[in-house]
Parts: structure tokens; sequence; C-alpha cells
């Protein structure tokens, strides 16, 4: 019985489920880089190239905003942060612990972004629309209004907002 538990908590487990599509993401940007150039380690034009690889793969498969990713003077300085050889390159560990860092503020963007469009909007929606009703002229159409409808039209909005906001900057 532990063991079935144990396998359906891992199944749930969103902080190793990310690790592990993390790590699938970095050992493949690697192994690209190691085919083509025959070394094991990255240089730094061949790690700005495989961060423009990782930020294309989030923006294509992330919701939420689009995410830019960091000029070559910050990577420069990141690298030489996680170039623990001091060899001025970074091999798999290196780079493995590099991209982790690069994808935290990214990936927690996106879980905030989720949070409110599928907590707060709704929540805030069912919330207006019983202060609403008893608004002369507003009150009787919102009270028509089914909960599900007004909750997923509000959270429509939420999110219309935040794209505009994205768009704006």
């Amino acid at each position: 019985m532990g063991q079935v538990l144990g396998g359906i908590h891992d199944k749930f487990d969103g902080k190793k489920w990310k690790r592990a599509q993390l790590q699938k993401i970095t050992d493949k940007v690697f192994d690209r880089f190691k085919d083509e150039s025959g070394k094991v380690e990255l240089t730094f034009e061949e790690l700005y190239i495989a961060v423009l690889l990782i930020y294309n793969d989030l923006n294509k498969h992330l919701p939420g905003p689009h995410f830019d990713p960091p000029t070559k003077v910050q990577l420069k300085t990141m690298m030489e942060t996680y170039d623990m050889n001091l060899d001025g390159e970074l091999n798999h560990e290196e780079f493995t612990k590099f991209v982790q860092k690069l994808t935290t503020d990214a990936l927690k963007a996106v879980s905030q972004g989720l949070i409110i469009c599928l907590v707060a909007a709704p929540t805030i929606a069912l919330l207006t629309k019983r202060a609403t009703e008893g608004v002369p002229g507003v009150g009787k159409v919102v009270q028509k209004v089914p909960s599900s409808i007004y909750a997923s039209i509000v959270t429509l909005a939420v999110v219309l907002i935040q794209k505009s906001d994205e768009l704006s900057k």
C-alpha cells in the first residue's frame, strides 16, 4: 500500500516534475552542442545560443507573458558564477545549475499568472457579482447571468488585461 501511495505522490509532485522537465530540456540542448562541436563543454557563444533556444521553447510552451532572454552581459556574469572549474566553459553539471537559476524567474512569473487566472479572478468575480446584485438596474442583469458564465467573463477580462500589459511594455 505504501508503494502505491508513494507512486501516486511521485506522479503529482510538481517540483519533481518541473526538475525532470528542466533536465530533459537541459540535456537536449547540451547534447545538441556536444554533437555539433565534438566537445563536452559550452563556450560563451554556444551558451548564448543555447539560452536563446531554451527561451524559445519556454515562450512556445508556457502560458502567460513572453520572456526575454538575458543580455550577453548578464549571461557573461552568470557564466562566471557557474563556471566552477574556471576554464571559461560550462560542462554538463555547470550548465544544468546555470539553466535552473536562469529559468527560476520565468517559472515564478508563469505560476503567479496562473494563480491569478485560475484562483483569484473567479473568486473576485463571484464576490463582485454578489456585491452588484443590490445595485439598481445592474443587479437584475447580474442575477440573470449564471455564476459560472460571469466568472468566466471576468477571468477572460483579467487575461486580456494581462496580455495588454505585456504588449504595452
